[in-house]
């Protein structure tokens, strides 16, 4: 196999074993070096010709299974070759790899303009601009620890009565009959087996199977409807399926005939439903009932369906609050923030959602209303009687006032439910997002009052494992829930134990390496979107080490953003434990510490633009601090950045914060002179972000511009 030519302006010299290179400390030359063998096209990932962007017909070699940083000056062409060049050739190749019949539905990426790259294995991307905005991501579910810890519960987890506090215990046959007995005799009762829960498809063989079976009638997503041929469901919904085995009355003193059959079909039933029976009483309501030869409460008589890995999943209607729908909040109208300034008239935008007085629908409401209820528009909102206000901003009053719906039931921008319920309709029943984001900026955000912020249904957090349920465990900072891991097995019971012993050694690793990387003052149950781009970072980077994947080519954006000085030894340990691995890492950074544990640092320049784009110099951290480049004269010392001899004094004026407790913060005062530069510093998690960005902006820009915004 020929090399091609080595030019020593546009490329670095041939590599040493990349592996290896850390110990030794130079695995690269610099350009133009001697004493440094040559490998093989096999060991390197060759660029020829890079022109992206600002790129100069750049051409390069790096090496494979090492750590590679490459810097150089902002707009310099770092990430034209990295994620613009790399990455997206990568990416091109892998949906080459699809068939043509898979391409025509997926498209094509254009190819990169580059000559050739070789030496390229698969690629992923950890970007800065990939912290998800999805209101149902949460740490834990964004490193998949949460999934081991719903199958962890769902195995090992045991049930707790939610109305007697009591130990959940498996019924025999027998007393399950008794039950049926005492608690639902001289009723007309259904008895179901469950056949399907919570799973899609068409289910027509089953319906088929279960009609020669000889049973007529099947219950569908808590409908009964009659079994016949060729039924079949929805392929695409998820579907629950019970098969109604028998209809009867259960009688305590029932003939002999009766007990037979009352005892046989809940034994069919049983059969069938792998140990899970269904009851629905018919009355004025009909009531749905479980029964389980697993699990059931001694005192009581509740029961609880099998759980399974969706019990404790907020993404899930198996296990989501239904209240708030796994979200742990509810977005509800802020009554203060529809009356801002009770001294303003109503004419003048005193209830702020109705604005100024003008000719239109929802200002003839408010006029009959002014005329019935003698009440002038020019009047102070404050000044109103409580009943009038009380009728306006909610559609009705304590004394059976109401505001009379329209005579269009299509009208659906109405004053009929009042303000209140108007601004509602607006957030949830329109598709226009404009006019969603108007009545979200008089709304606010608030924990669920049923779920209390556990984002699931009081079922789910029965279950226990060491005295704890799933989201006491989820609530924990990683620090604790490490500690707790531990030495949990020991606390264990010993069917608990052999059943976890193997998703605990999962999620005690994939906390390490949370750990790590410096994440210890997260939770899991930590919003994604609340989550800094440095942070979102290092998730993403402990996410791919615990997937144990080898032979990847792993490309990184700044990942150092967000951490503090204290702890860049845990990302460069994660970053070689990757590299380890027999993987390619790629990182476009300007972090001292991170460049020096290099094995290899590639500088692109000498300027930016269109004055960037070339390789300037490239080698092992010692070969590269005595090359000419300025990265390396401020890594060297020979450039620096002075200290001011004198500091600003400001102005002598301060805006002060007084008792600030958003997030962690622990009721703070602080002052901020103004005039001055201002650094805001700390740990990563002290509270900086909330300070700044959640607590003062929001004050700030209400302040000034008159908006909503809420601070923390």
């Amino acid at each position: 196999m020929s090399r091609r030519p080595q030019h020593p302006s546009s490329t670095a010299s041939a590599p040493a074993k990349a592996s290896k290179a850390n110990t030794a400390g130079e695995a690269f030359s610099p350009a133009g070096g001697e004493g440094y063998p040559e490998l093989p096209d096999l060991d390197l990932l060759s660029v020829h010709g890079a022109r992206v962007h600002n790129l100069k017909n750049l051409s390069l070699d790096l090496p494979r299974n090492g750590m590679t940083v490459i810097t150089g000056i902002s707009g310099s062409g770092k990430s034209s070759l990295a994620f613009d060049t790399i990455y997206a050739e990568g990416q091109r190749r892998y949906l080459e790899s699809f068939s043509a019949y898979a391409r025509q539905f997926m498209g094509s990426m254009e190819r990169p303009d580059v000559d050739k790259i070789t030496g390229l294995s698969p690629v992923i991307s950890i970007e800065q601009k990939t912290t998800s905005r999805n209101p149902r991501s949460t740490v834990g579910t964004v490193t998949e620890i949460y999934d081991f810890m719903r199958l962890l519960f769902a195995r090992a987890g045991e049930a707790y009565s939610w109305k007697s506090g009591k130990k959940m215990v498996r019924y025999t046959e027998e007393q399950i009959l008794m039950a049926l007995l005492e608690r639902f005799g001289g009723k007309p009762v259904y008895l179901l087996a469950p056949l399907v829960r919570g799973r899609k498809g068409h289910y027509r063989e089953l319906f088929e199977q279960t009609r020669r079976q000889g049973y007529v009638k099947v219950r569908v997503d808590g409908e009964i409807r009659e079994l016949e041929p060729k039924m079949q469901v929805d392929r695409y919904k998820v579907h629950d399926i019970d098969v109604v085995v028998d209809q009867l009355i259960a009688k305590p003193n029932a003939k002999e005939k009766d007990q037979v059959r009352l005892q046989r079909s809940v034994s069919t039933a049983l059969g069938l439903g792998q140990g899970a029976l269904g009851v629905i009483v018919k009355g004025k309501e009909e009531e749905y009932h479980s029964f389980s030869r697993r699990l059931m409460c001694p005192d009581t008589g509740l029961s609880y369906e099998e759980p399974s890995p969706n019990t404790f999943s907020f993404n899930s209607p198996y296990g989501a609050c239904p209240e708030c729908r796994g979200l742990g909040e509810l977005q509800t109208v802020d009554r203060e923030r529809c009356v801002p300034d009770p001294s303003v008239p109503i004419q003048k935008g005193g209830i702020a959602p109705l604005g100024e007085v003008r000719d239109n629908y929802l200002w003839d409401t408010v006029r009959k209303l002014a005329r019935k209820y003698k009440f002038s528009l020019a009047k102070p909102v404050g000044e109103l009687k409580p009943e009038v206000l009380e009728l306006i901003l909610e559609g009705k009053n304590k004394k059976g006032d109401e505001i009379p719906p329209e005579k269009d039931p299509g009208r659906w921008y109405t004053l009929a439910n009042g303000v209140v319920g108007l601004l509602e309709n607006c957030y949830s029943g329109t598709s226009s997002e404009g006019l969603r984001r108007w009545a979200e900026a008089f709304m606010t955000r608030s924990p669920c009052p049923v779920c209390e912020g556990t984002r699931l249904k009081m079922e789910s957090l029965w279950f226990r494992i060491d005295g704890k349920h799933i989201h006491d465990l989820a609530s924990m900072d990683l620090a604790s829930l490490g500690a707790w891991l531990e030495g949990v097995e020991e606390r264990l019971s010993d069917r608990q134990r052999k059943i976890g012993r193997d998703v605990l050694k999962e999620i005690r690793e994939r906390v390490g390496f949370l750990l790590n990387v410096g994440l210890e003052y997260l939770s899991l149950d930590r919003p994604a979107r609340s989550l800094s781009g440095g942070e979102s970072q290092r998730i993403r980077l402990a996410t791919q080490i615990g997937s144990k994947l080898t032979g990847i080519t792993y490309i990184l954006d700044e990942p150092s953003i967000g951490l503090h000085q204290r702890d860049n030894h845990r990302l460069i340990e994660a970053l070689h434990d990757l590299a380890a691995a027999d993987n390619t890492v790629l990182v476009v950074e300007h972090d001292k510490d991170i460049m020096l544990a290099a094995d290899h640092i590639v500088d692109l320049g000498p300027g930016a633009g269109v004055h960037g784009g070339e390789l300037v110099a490239a080698g092992s951290p010692k070969a590269f601090l005595k090359q000419r480049s300025l990265t390396a004269d401020y890594l060297s010392g020979k450039e620096e950045i002075p200290v001011p001899a004198e500091r600003r004094k400001g102005n002598g004026k301060a805006i002060k914060l007084h008792g600030a407790k958003g997030n962690n913060l622990q009721n703070l005062t602080v002052a901020f002179p103004l005039g001055c530069f201002i650094g805001i510093t700390g740990v990563s998690g002290s509270g900086k972000s909330t300070l700044i960005n959640e607590t003062l902006y929001p004050l700030l820009h209400n302040h000034v511009y008159q908006a909503t915004k809420t601070p923390l």
